[in-house]
């Protein structure tokens, strides 16, 4: 059985989302600010986290940078705010999604669904992937280049994963989309192309290597041109 942890303050909102989940068959815990949410998320095991972002004591998105210091299990956001700025921060914090208050339940319950399909679907095949100078530890999430760590997010990190694993291969971005977002992913399918744009911030442009390549027409391929 799946167990979900619930940090969220308004006691209404977290006992409503608490019966919808436990009728979905769903083991749920819920903590009501954040420091004792933190506590609770890093001394249980939980398959699944809904983070409100204004909590007392501490807020969500510090709360998620602690998490996202020893975990990866999923993350969505809940937010009163719809500010986009919001919404880049929480994901380049390493949350998986966010929803925006106030939701329909039916919305909230396939987000969790997605968000719980991807992480199985994500096993490792090896501890370690390597080319040339770029090295993928699948044991801890961390990426190098040469001897310098790479801060990713998490959906970044299965992003370059995924290129890193099929390389010298052209892959689609439908095909991009249903491995690493999920094949009932809910959000734009422009997301491909915005974190194609991240990953070669941060190593493309970064280090002038070429790594990512663009198939007009088609999708991206990753070639190690890395002299």
């Amino acid at each position: 059985m799946d167990k979900i942890l619930i940090i969220e303050d308004e006691e209404k909102i977290a006992r409503f989302i608490q019966l919808e989940l436990i009728h979905e068959g769903y083991e749920v815990k819920i903590e009501g600010d954040g420091r004792s949410g933190l506590n609770t998320a890093v001394s249980e095991n939980f398959s699944l986290i809904l983070l409100d972002v204004m909590l007392p004591s501490l807020n969500g998105m510090e709360v998620l940078r602690r998490i996202r210091q020893d975990s990866q299990v999923p993350v969505i956001m809940l937010t009163a705010k719809d500010e986009i700025t919001d919404k880049v921060m929480g994901l380049d914090l390493g949350a998986d999604d966010y929803i925006t208050k106030p939701f329909a339940i039916e919305e909230l319950l396939a987000r969790i669904r997605v968000s719980l399909k991807r992480n199985r679907s994500i096993k490792p095949k090896e501890n370690i992937i390597k080319s040339s100078n770029i090295t993928l530890n699948l044991d801890n999430y961390s990426v190098y280049y040469k001897d310098e760590k790479i801060e990713l997010t998490k959906t970044e990190f299965e992003f370059l994963r995924y290129l890193m694993e099929n390389e010298d291969i052209v892959l689609t971005r439908d095909k991009i989309l249903d491995k690493v977002w999920g094949y009932d992913y809910l959000g734009d399918t422009n997301v491909v192309d915005v974190y194609v744009r991240y990953l070669r911030s941060k190593l493309d442009d970064k280090y002038n290597i070429k790594l990512i390549h663009t198939v007009r027409g088609v999708g991206y391929l990753f070639k190690n041109e890395d002299i």
